[in-house]
């Protein structure tokens, strides 16, 4: 369970108080009891030695030395005919005969009555003893004042504890959000707000500090990604225009050896170079959503195409590029995308299978989709970037610029596609099913 700063700090003093408020009902009770027993065994003291002294007289004089002596009051009612009622009290009340409490004057007053037996000198005589209740109430208060005064302390001391818990929680609150905010990239020194020089305050002076030099960081940071970026992208590029650079030369030296024969090698270097045109094309364009320019065309014409295109390059590393063609295939999308996509994977698959491998692109259409797949008999993909082939700038290869699967990924999406990868028998297999 968590405990909130304000918490912690009042739990303590929460515990003195109510151990406070324990101590002083307990002691007011104790006290109560106390003083209760103390005036009974006065009175029944007083009682015991008038009745016990057979000659006491009874007149103001004795009365009102017994009152400094026992500080209670006295009323004296003599036998009926023998004289007038006596006492302390001025004037003299009526006091209800048997009853324990009296209400003298506006003052309550505990009661003990004595009848003065036959052997007595005043046989028949009824006293009145009467303690005042006041003397029972201030030993209640002495007892009730001392603990009453330490919980009053307490409570002055929370109440101090609490607006200072609460004006430093909220400046824990402020260096939290400050935190907070840099952990989402905001690294702008907040100004400290005026208070009190403490440790609170240094730490507010602290993090500021630090989002200084977290945004220098950053900065740095993004310099040397940027300086990093631009070596990748440019060394892929020239890697890319090379490759097609490489094939269009190579298509070129076929038809030159027989210049009146097949002019398939001539469409080739032709492709190639329209190729090249499009690497620079898709670079310029990646992460744009381009527009799809639907229209009706044949995918097994498409990757006839773009399978032709990476002929001389497999010949000249000896790699068996298998594809046959499986009929018409109707479809209806970009031409230019497709073959994008397609000669990205055709090209990604000859660049991992390397000399003596082999790389086959099969087509089928299969219920409501096409499904093209692009295999080769390379290594597949390191493992550290097998989860994130279809990311921007992720490759595995040291000249790749990591851009072939990303487009070839947003040209699927552009078609209501999808494109995934998989490991299967010593092959590496890259799917796109296309709605068909």
């Amino acid at each position: 369970m968590r405990l909130g700063l304000r918490v912690r700090l009042l739990f303590p003093l929460g515990l003195l108080l109510a151990a406070d408020a324990a101590i002083t009902t307990w002691a007011a009770a104790t006290a109560a009891s106390d003083a209760e027993a103390a005036i009974t065994r006065q009175l029944d003291a007083v009682a015991s030695a008038l009745s016990e002294t057979p000659t006491f007289p009874p007149s103001p004089l004795v009365l009102g030395k017994m009152k400094q002596l026992s500080g209670a009051e006295f009323v004296y009612t003599p036998p009926r005919g023998l004289g007038e009622r006596i006492g302390t009290f001025t004037p003299l009340p009526d006091l209800t005969a048997t009853a324990s409490d009296a209400d003298v004057n506006g003052e309550l007053y505990r009661v003990r009555w004595l009848t003065f037996p036959e052997s007595h000198s005043n046989a028949g005589g009824v006293l009145a003893i009467c303690s005042p209740e006041t003397r029972r109430r201030t030993a209640v208060r002495d007892a009730v004042i001392p603990p009453l005064l330490l919980g009053v302390a307490v409570g002055v001391a929370a109440v101090g504890l609490l607006l200072i818990g609460n004006r430093v929680a909220s400046r824990v609150q402020r260096v939290e959000q400050r935190t907070a905010a840099i952990a989402g990239g905001d690294f702008r020194p907040h100004p400290v707000p005026p208070g009190p020089d403490d440790e609170v305050n240094d730490l507010e002076t602290a993090v500021n500090h630090l989002a200084e030099r977290l945004g220098e960081y950053e900065r740095q940071l993004q310099q040397t990604e940027r300086l990093r970026v631009l070596g990748q992208f440019s060394g892929g590029l020239a890697h890319q225009l090379r490759n097609a650079a490489g094939g269009a030369r190579l298509a070129v030296q076929l038809y030159l050896t027989d210049p009146d024969g097949d002019r398939v090698p001539l469409e080739v270097a032709l492709r190639q170079l329209a190729r090249i045109e499009a690497n620079l094309s898709q670079f310029l364009t990646l992460g744009k959503p381009a527009a799809v320019a639907r229209r009706p065309l044949d995918l097994s014409e498409v990757l006839s195409a773009a399978v032709q295109l990476h002929g001389p390059q497999c010949k000249h590393a000896g790699i068996r590029l298998n594809w046959t063609p499986p009929g018409p295939l109707p479809f209806e999308g970009d031409a230019t995308q497709l073959g994008h996509l397609f000669g990205n994977l055709i090209g990604n698959a000859i660049d991992a299978a390397g000399p003596g491998g082999a790389v086959e692109v099969t087509a089928v259409r299969t219920g409501g989709e096409t499904v093209v797949e692009v295999g080769d008999t390379g290594p597949g993909p390191p493992p550290a970037v097998a989860e994130r082939l279809f990311e921007p700038f992720v490759t595995g290869r040291e000249q790749g610029i990591g851009l072939g699967l990303a487009v070839a990924r947003q040209a699927a999406d552009g078609h209501g596609g999808r494109i995934d990868w998989r490991r299967e028998g010593g092959r590496t297999v890259f799917r796109v099913a296309l709605p068909a």
